[in-house]
C-alpha cells in the first residue's frame, strides 16, 4: 500500500509539472505574437522609410512620404493588432469560416456564398478609381509583409488564436478589403428580414398582425395569404437564439441591421465659432471592437478616426478642414421574391416570360473535422436563391416555391470603397458630396461639417419599383409578376443644408423615430452648443420610449388604493408604481426603475400578442413602442389586442397592464429578492463583449470575453440594445462600437473612443484598456499634431524599404 501511495504521489507531481510546463510553453508562444512597437523592420514594397508612432492608448499615427506608403503602413498596423479579426472577417465574407471552426459555421458560410459577397467584391475591383486601386494594393502589400515577418521570425503565428485553428494564414488580396465592405453593407440592411417578419405576422393574424411591427396597418398593404393563397404558418419550430447578432462566430451577420447616431451644429450654433459633429456607429458588442482607431498623414493632410481592420479607410473621423460621420440610411434596399418551381422539374422556375432555367453553379464548403459539403447555388432573374437567409423564411415559402433576394449590394460595379477613400481626402463638404456620389451599398447618411457649415448627404443605390407594385417592397412578392421586378436602381439624391444650423441622422425607419425625436429636443433646447454639450448628448441615457409609454400604460394604476401590508405582492406593485411615477426615464445602471420598466414592458408586450400570434411571439424579442402606444391610446381600434381571444370575458387594457406588472415583479423577485428598491438595472443589464471564434468555448470564454454593467437601453441615444430573449433578456447585445466628437473650432480637442481596446491580443494590456473609459462615458484625445503623438508615444515602429 505504501509503495502504491509513493507511485501515485510521484505520478501526481509529474502530472503537475507537465501541466505547468505546458502552460508556460503556451504562454511563451502566445506572448511571442505580441508586436514590438519599438522595433524596425525591412519590408518590400515601400518607397521610403515610414514611422508608426503609437500613442499612449496604442493609436497608430503613420508618417511617411507618399500616400501609398501610408496605406502600406496602415496594413502593417492592422495586421500587428488585429490579424485574427481580419481573418475572421475575410472568411465570413468568403464563406470559409467552416474551414477553421467546423460545422457550426456552415450556415453562415452557406449564406455568404449565396449572397455572392466575395464574387461581387472581386468583380467590383475593376470599377474602383486609380487612387483607390493604389490604396488597396499598398494596403494588401503591408498586411502581407507583416504576415511574412511573422512566418520568417516565428512571431507566434501573429495571434494566439491561430494556434487553435488549422492551416496557414493566406496572403491578403485587394478584393479581400472590398469583400469585408460588402459584408458590412449586408449587415447594415435589415429590409429583407423585416419583410419576413411582417409576412409571418400577416399569416398569424391576417387582419391586423403587421401592427405589431409597424404600430399601425400600412395603407394598402395586402394580407400575405392573398398573395400566395393557401399559405399557412407551419408547426412551432425549435426556438432559435433570441438574437442572432450574438453569433459567436462573426463580427458582422448579413441582415442584422446596424445603426448609428450622427448630429452636427453649424458654427453660428456653437459657443466658439466652429462647427461640431458627433457620430457613434452601433454594432454587436465584440472583443475586440469592430472598430480600430488610426491616423494617416496623407498628401491632402492628416486624417484620423475609426477604421474597420481589413478596410483601408477612415469611416468616421476628420481631416484638418472636414469632419464626417456615417449612419446607415433608412432606405428599403432589398426585396424578397417567392419563385414558383415548375411541377416535376425543380431545375426550372416560373419567370416573367414562362418557365425558365435557373442559373446554376456548384461550390464546395470545406468543414473542419467533418465532411465537405457541396452546395448548388441557383439564381433567378430577381437574384440568388437564399435558403437560410432568415429562420422564419420557411414559414412564408409555399410548397413548391423558393425565395430569391434582390439587393443593391449585388452590384458588380460597386464603387463605395472609392467613395470612402475620396471622402478622407475631401477638403470641404462640396468635395465630399462629389466623392459620395459613388456610394452603392451600404446606403449611407453622411453628416458633414467644415468651416462654412454643416451638410447631410444620403448616398447609395435605391431600387426602382413599379407604381403598381402590390406591396411597395414591404412584403415578399411573387417573382413572376411584371409589377414586382426591379426596374433597375438609381442613386439616392438627398442633400440637406439646414437653415437652423442643426443636423440629425439615425437609422430609424419606424414611425415613432424615438431617438431622432429625443436628439432633436436636446439639440434645439440650446441656442449654442459646445464640445461638452455634444458629449453629454451622445451619452444621454434617458429613454424616450419609457417617457412615451408609461403615462398611457399606467394611467389607471398610479396611486390607487390604500397602502398594502409590507411584504405582500400588492405592496411590491405599489412600490414599483411609486418609483416609476417619479422617474424621469433615465436608464441608469444604478437605479431600480429601468429594470422594473423593462421587465414590465416585456411582459406586457408578450401578454398582448401571444394569444393571437402563438409561438411567433417568441421571435418578437425587441420592444415595439409604436405598437404598445397605439394599443393603449386605442389608435384605429388597436385596443382590441388587450382582449385575450381564448377567454370568455373581455379584458381591458388596464387589467392586462396590471397583470403584466405583477408577472414582471414576480420574475424579478425570483432573481433579485423581494425588496423592490434594492434592484439595480446594472445587475441585469450587462454588456457582454464576445470574442468571435473563441467566446462561446467554456474553457476560453472567461479569458477572452469582457463583461461590464452599463446604462442605457434600446431607444436611448447612448444605445445599449437588449438581447431580448433567452435566460438573460436584458443583456446588452449591441452598442456604440465607436464614439467620436469633432470640434472644428479647436480640432485637436476632438475626442474619440472604442468599446474595448486597440489590440486583439488577449495578453496585451491594450486588449481592453479602453473598455472602462467607454463604459464611464470618457474619451481620449484626437490630435493631428505630430509632436503630441511623439511626446506620449509608447513606441515607434520604423518600416524601412528592403533595398536600403
Amino acid at each position: 500500500m505504501l509503495t502504491l501511495f509513493r507511485w501515485l504521489l510521484r505520478l501526481t507531481v509529474v502530472l503537475i509539472a507537465f501541466l505547468v510546463l505546458a502552460a508556460l510553453l503556451a504562454w511563451y508562444f502566445a506572448v511571442r505574437s505580441l508586436p514590438d512597437y519599438g522595433a524596425s523592420y525591412r519590408m518590400e514594397g515601400l518607397s521610403a522609410p515610414v514611422e508608426i508612432v503609437r500613442s499612449t492608448e496604442n493609436v497608430p499615427h503613420v508618417f511617411g512620404q507618399s500616400d501609398a506608403d501610408m496605406f502600406f503602413a496602415l496594413g502593417v498596423a492592422h495586421a500587428q493588432d488585429r490579424l485574427f479579426q481580419m481573418t475572421v472577417l475575410r472568411r465570413a465574407a468568403q464563406g470559409r469560416l467552416s474551414e477553421i471552426v467546423g460545422a457550426r459555421a456552415f450556415g453562415s458560410d452557406n449564406l455568404a456564398r449565396r449572397l455572392e459577397l466575395y464574387r461581387t467584391a472581386s468583380a467590383s475591383l475593376e470599377a474602383q478609381d486609380s487612387d483607390t486601386r493604389a490604396a488597396l494594393d499598398a494596403y494588401a502589400a503591408g498586411v502581407n509583409q507583416w504576415i511574412a515577418e511573422v512566418n520568417q521570425n516565428a512571431l507566434g503565428r501573429g495571434a494566439p488564436e491561430f494556434f487553435l485553428v488549422p492551416g496557414q494564414i493566406s496572403y491578403w488580396q485587394p478584393e479581400d478589403s472590398l469583400a469585408i465592405l460588402k459584408l458590412f453593407a449586408a449587415a447594415s440592411s435589415n429590409a429583407a428580414t423585416e419583410e419576413v417578419l411582417r409576412a409571418r405576422l400577416s399569416l398569424a393574424a391576417p387582419e391586423h398582425g403587421t401592427e405589431v411591427l409597424d404600430g399601425a396597418s400600412l395603407p394598402g398593404l395586402p394580407a400575405y395569404a392573398t398573395l400566395f393563397p393557401g399559405t399557412r404558418l407551419g408547426p412551432p419550430r425549435a426556438q432559435v437564439a433570441p438574437d442572432q447578432s450574438r453569433d459567436p462566430l462573426a463580427f458582422l451577420r448579413p441582415g442584422q441591421g446596424l445603426g448609428a447616431n450622427g448630429f452636427a451644429a453649424a458654427s453660428d450654433r456653437t459657443a466658439v465659432g466652429g462647427a461640431l459633429l458627433a457620430n457613434d456607429p452601433h454594432v454587436p458588442l465584440t472583443v475586440p471592437s469592430l472598430y480600430y482607431l488610426a491616423r494617416l498623414q496623407l498628401s491632402s493632410g492628416g486624417v484620423i478616426g475609426a477604421t474597420i481592420p481589413g478596410i483601408p479607410a477612415i469611416l468616421s473621423g476628420r481631416n484638418p478642414r472636414l469632419a464626417w460621420g456615417i449612419t446607415p440610411a433608412p432606405v428599403d434596399d432589398a426585396d424578397l421574391f417567392i419563385e414558383e418551381l415548375q411541377p416535376g422539374n425543380s431545375a426550372r422556375y416560373r419567370g416573367r416570360n414562362g418557365w425558365t432555367e435557373f442559373q446554376t453553379r456548384q461550390e464546395v464548403i470545406r468543414v473542419l473535422d467533418g465532411q465537405d459539403q457541396s452546395i448548388t447555388l441557383r439564381r433567378t432573374e430577381n437574384g440568388p436563391l437564399v435558403p437560410g437567409f432568415d429562420p422564419g423564411l420557411p414559414d412564408i415559402t409555399p410548397a413548391g416555391h423558393v425565395a430569391a433576394l434582390n439587393w443593391t449590394g449585388l452590384s458588380d460595379t460597386d464603387r463605395t470603397m472609392s467613395a470612402l477613400i475620396g471622402l478622407m481626402r475631401a477638403p470641404d463638404t462640396q468635395s465630399a458630396s462629389s466623392a459620395l456620389a459613388k456610394v452603392v451599398a451600404p446606403a449611407l447618411t453622411v453628416t458633414l461639417a467644415d468651416e462654412d457649415g454643416v451638410r447631410q448627404i444620403t448616398a447609395g443605390a435605391m431600387p426602382r419599383r413599379a407604381e403598381d407594385h402590390p406591396t411597395g417592397g414591404a412584403l415578399p412578392t411573387p417573382g413572376w409578376l411584371d409589377s414586382t421586378g426591379w426596374q433597375g436602381a438609381e442613386p439616392v439624391t438627398t442633400d440637406i443644408s439646414p437653415s437652423d444650423g442643426i443636423l440629425i441622422a439615425t437609422e430609424e425607419r419606424d414611425a415613432p423615430a424615438l431617438r431622432r425625436t429625443r436628439l432633436g429636443r436636446l439639440l434645439q433646447d440650446r441656442e449654442v452648443h459646445s464640445r461638452d454639450s455634444f458629449i453629454a448628448t451622445q451619452l444621454d441615457t434617458v429613454s424616450p420610449a419609457a417617457r412615451a409609454l408609461l403615462p398611457p400604460v399606467g394611467a389607471d394604476l398610479w396611486f390607487t388604493g390604500e397602502p398594502a401590508a409590507p411584504g405582500t405582492p400588492e405592496r411590491q406593485r405599489q412600490d414599483a408604481l411609486n418609483l416609476l411615477a417619479e422617474w424621469d426615464g433615465e436608464m441608469s445602471e444604478h437605479l431600480p426603475e429601468p429594470l422594473i420598466y423593462a421587465a414590465w414592458m416585456r411582459a406586457l408586450q408578450d401578454r398582448l400578442i401571444r394569444d393571437e400570434l402563438g409561438p411567433l411571439a417568441d421571435d418578437i424579442t425587441m420592444l415595439q413602442p409604436g405598437f404598445i402606444d397605439a394599443v393603449f391610446r386605442n389608435r384605429d381600434g388597436a385596443a382590441r389586442w388587450c382582449d385575450i381571444v381564448q377567454s370568455a370575458p373581455v379584458e381591458d387594457c388596464t387589467t392586462i397592464a396590471r397583470q403584466a406588472l405583477d408577472r414582471a415583479i414576480l420574475d424579478l423577485t425570483e432573481r433579485f429578492g423581494p425588496n423592490v428598491t434594492s434592484w439595480r438595472w446594472g445587475d441585469a443589464h450587462q454588456a457582454r463583449h464576445l470574442h468571435p471564434g473563441l467566446g462561446d468555448l467554456p474553457a476560453l470564454g472567461w479569458i477572452v470575453n469582457l463583461t461590464q454593467s452599463v446604462s442605457g437601453g434600446d431607444f436611448t441615444i447612448a444605445v445599449s440594445g437588449l438581447l431580448g430573449g433567452g435566460a438573460e433578456p436584458f443583456e446588452a447585445a449591441t452598442g456604440a462600437g465607436y464614439r467620436g466628437v469633432y470640434d472644428l473650432a479647436d480640432p485637436d480637442s476632438s475626442v474619440f473612443i472604442t468599446s474595448t481596446g486597440q489590440s486583439g491580443h488577449p495578453f496585451s494590456r491594450h486588449y481592453d484598456d479602453l473598455a472602462g473609459l467607454w463604459r464611464r462615458g470618457e474619451y481620449i484625445g484626437m490630435s493631428l499634431d505630430p509632436e503630441l503623438a511623439r511626446a506620449a508615444a509608447l513606441g515607434v515602429t520604423r518600416l524601412i524599404p528592403a533595398e536600403e
